[in-house]
């Protein structure tokens, strides 16, 4: 009987906090998919504004900022050559 009265607590709280609502939005969402994705679970994360990059984005956003950096400071680099270059013309 307890544990009935804790559930019951338990769904009444996920009730008024709107837990119940989204969650059966998502969840209708994707049973109204017509090609439904490889990963539910992923669907479901998605859809709640949860997912999060993977690790390997992540590194290979970090290498593309790494590049754009250099090619930055070489493109200043080559400004400053080409700024002197004007200067003595």
């Amino acid at each position: 009987q307890a544990a009935d009265s804790r559930r019951e607590q338990f769904r009444q709280y996920l009730e008024k906090s709107g837990v119940l609502d989204v969650l059966t939005k998502v969840l209708v969402a994707l049973y109204e998919e017509p090609e439904k994705p490889s990963s539910a679970l992923d669907f479901l994360k998605h859809q709640l504004g949860a997912s999060a990059p993977e690790n390997t984005e992540v590194e290979a956003l970090r290498l593309e900022v790494a590049e754009m950096k250099e090619k930055y400071e070489a493109v200043l680099e080559e400004n400053k050559k080409l700024r002197t270059k004007v200067k003595i013309y």
